[in-house]
């Protein structure tokens, strides 16, 4: 069986958080959602627990980070081509998300970053296989 991760994410607003996600093209898996969490799937190994703010609280003891002022993670993502880099980037910008930074073009690779509806950082990246190898 491969190795699956878990990504656990608080968010202020589920219901919210779950449109902004579903205009990104991603789905939740019903079984493993309820009102206090939403299992998005990202692929088939790769899923992020949203959860709110309240009911992630009951898993640490530290303070949530205000992603804000502060920066939790650079949650990265893979992408199959620069069309499909850009069109995951577009999507979340068109749903209500902020652009993170410039767009990286250098040596074979291709991102562009966003901050979700909670301040979380997501990167996109293609890797040129021609310069991987090379």
């Amino acid at each position: 069986m491969s190795t699956m991760i878990f990504v656990n994410l608080p968010v202020k607003d589920l219901e919210r958080s779950k449109e902004f996600f579903t205009k990104l093209g991603y789905s939740f898996n019903p079984q493993f959602s309820d009102e206090n969490a939403a299992c998005l799937v990202i692929s088939e190994t790769i899923y992020s627990m949203l959860l709110t703010e309240e009911f992630f609280k009951t898993f640490t003891k530290k303070q949530l980070a205000d992603t804000g002022t502060h920066q939790e993670a650079l949650i990265g993502l893979s992408a199959d081509s620069r069309e499909a880099v850009d069109e995951l980037a577009d999507r979340a910008l068109a749903a209500g998300g902020t652009a993170a930074g410039d767009p990286v073009d250098m040596d074979g690779m291709y991102g562009r970053s966003f901050y979700d509806l909670d301040g979380h950082h997501w990167e996109v990246m293609w890797m040129d296989p021609a310069a991987v190898q090379g």
